[in-house]
C-alpha cells in the first residue's frame, strides 16, 4: 500500500475558529479551539462527574452540532465520538427504571454470591447512587432546553435530524467505521438521533442571536479559498515489488515495449491495486508517503518513472491522468460559509446560554438539593 493514511492518521481538517480570531489563526488553532468549545457543551449537557464512562480524547470530541456543518468534511474515521456519550449517560435512567420500576416490584434476584442473593433493590440503589444525580441534571436541562424551544417556537424534525446524522456518518468515511464506533459505545441509530436532536434544538435556538456579517463571509472566503476548492489531483498506476534488482528488471521490460497494467497484475504486491493494473485513482497531495508523491506529481501524463523506494518497497509509477485544481467563486461558497460561521457563533453563545437560562429557572432537584436554584427565581415556560 502507499496511502499515507496506513502509517499516520491524516492531518484533521480545519474547523472555524472564534468570531475575533477567525481568520488570523492558523487553521490547527482554530480546530484546538472549537474542540474545546465543544467539548464544554457537552460537559454541560451530560454533567458527567463520575468519570465511568468511555472518555473521548482531545482529537475525538467534535460534537454534531458543530462538526456536522462544516463547510469541510471532517477527518474520515476519527471525530464525533462525544455525542456518543451522551446517550451512555441517558442508559443509566433507562437501567435503573428497567431494574426497579417507579410502581414497585418484587426484589428479584439478580446475581448470587457463594450462595448470597444480591436483589434488582440493591443494585438499584447502588446505580441511583453511581449516576443517579449527574442522569437527573441531565433531564433537568434536557427540560430546559425543550421549553426554551417552545417559547421561541422552536421545531427539529425528522428531516432535519437525519439530514445531520447523514453528515455524521460521512466524517466517519464508512457504514463499518461508523457502525463500529457506535457499538464501542453501546450506542444504537435511534440513541444517535435523538441526542442529535438535542444539539439542533440548542443551534436553532441560538442562530437568531449571531450576528454574521457579509465582510466576515468574504474575509473568510478569501483566507481560505484555496481549501473550500478542489485541489490538484493526479491518477498514477504502481508496480511494487520487494527489492531494487526485481525494480529494475521491470523497468527494463517496461523501457522495451512491456504491458504496465499486465506486469503489474503479474508481479506487483500491493494487494490493493494490483487487480486494477497497478490503478490507484485519483489522488491530492498529502495522500501518499513524500517519495512516492514527490515522483508521481512530477511526471508527465503516460510518463513512466525510475525505481522509486519508500518504507513499502520499490515503485515504478506511471502518471495516467491530471485535474487542475478548481477554486469555487464566492457566490458558490457564500451560503455555505455563512452556514458554517452561524453555526460556529451559536456554539460560542451556548455555554453563557445555558447558564442564563438555569439561572432564571426555578428548579427543585431532591437528589441534589444544593444544586436547586433559588426558589425567587423566575420560573422558566413550562413545556406541555
Amino acid at each position: 500500500m502507499t496511502n499515507k493514511d496506513s502509517q499516520s492518521n491524516k492531518e484533521p481538517e480545519k474547523e472555524l475558529d472564534a468570531k475575533e480570531e477567525r481568520f488570523t489563526l492558523d487553521k490547527e488553532e482554530r480546530q484546538d479551539k472549537l474542540s474545546n468549545e465543544d467539548a464544554a457543551i457537552e460537559a454541560e449537557l451530560l454533567n458527567d462527574s463520575d468519570g465511568d464512562l468511555p472518555e473521548a480524547s482531545n482529537d475525538d470530541i467534535r460534537t454534531a452540532a458543530a462538526g456536522a456543518e462544516s463547510v469541510h468534511e471532517a477527518p474520515k474515521g476519527g471525530g464525533g465520538k462525544a455525542w456518543m456519550i451522551v446517550s451512555a449517560v441517558l442508559a443509566i435512567l433507562l437501567i435503573v427504571v428497567l431494574i426497579k420500576p417507579p410502581f414497585g416490584s418484587s426484589n428479584e434476584t439478580v446475581a448470587t454470591v457463594n450462595g448470597v442473593n444480591i436483589g434488582k433493590d440493591r443494585l438499584y440503589d447502588e446505580l441511583l447512587k453511581a449516576g443517579g444525580p449527574a442522569t437527573l441534571e441531565n433531564l433537568i436541562t434536557q427540560e430546559l432546553i425543550m421549553q426554551e424551544a417552545k417559547a421561541a417556537s422552536i421545531t427539529v424534525t425528522d428531516a432535519d435530524v437525519d439530514s445531520e446524522i447523514a453528515l455524521i456518518k460521512k466524517s466517519f468515511g464508512t457504514d463499518e467505521q461508523f457502525n463500529s464506533t457506535l457499538a464501542q459505545y453501546n450506542m444504537t441509530l435511534d440513541s444517535l438521533k435523538k441526542d442529535t436532536k438535542i444539539n439542533l434544538t440548542i443551534r436553532k435556538i441560538l442562530e437568531p442571536k449571531t450576528d454574521v456579517t457579509e465582510d466576515e463571509i468574504k474575509q473568510y472566503y478569501d483566507a481560505n479559498k484555496d481549501q473550500l476548492g478542489t485541489p490538484e489531483q493526479i491518477q498514477a498506476s504502481h508496480i511494487l515489488v520487494a527489492t531494487k534488482e526485481e525494480a529494475d528488471a521491470i523497468l527494463a521490460q517496461l523501457k522495451q515495449g512491456g504491458d504496465f497494467a499486465a506486469i503489474a497484475k503479474e508481479k506487483s504486491i500491493d494487494p490493493g491495486s494490483k487487480d486494477n493494473g497497478g490503478d490507484l485513482g485519483f489522488f491530492g497531495k498529502g495522500a501518499m508517503v513524500p517519495e512516492f508523491e514527490e515522483a508521481a506529481f512530477a511526471l508527465k501524463v503516460n510518463e513512466i518513472s525510475g525505481v522509486v523506494q519508500s518504507e513499502h518497497g520499490f515503485h515504478i509509477i506511471k502518471k495516467t491522468a491530471e485535474k487542475a485544481a478548481v477554486v469555487p467563486t464566492f457566490e458558490e461558497k457564500k451560503e455555505e460559509i455563512k452556514k458554517q460561521l452561524v453555526a460556529t457563533e451559536a456554539n460560542e453563545l451556548s455555554e453563557a446560554w445555558m447558564n442564563d437560562i438555569r439561572a432564571k429557572a426555578k428548579i427543585t432537584n431532591s437528589l441534589t438539593p444544593t444544586a436547586s436554584a433559588d426558589p425567587a427565581a423566575t420560573e422558566a415556560p413550562k413545556a406541555e
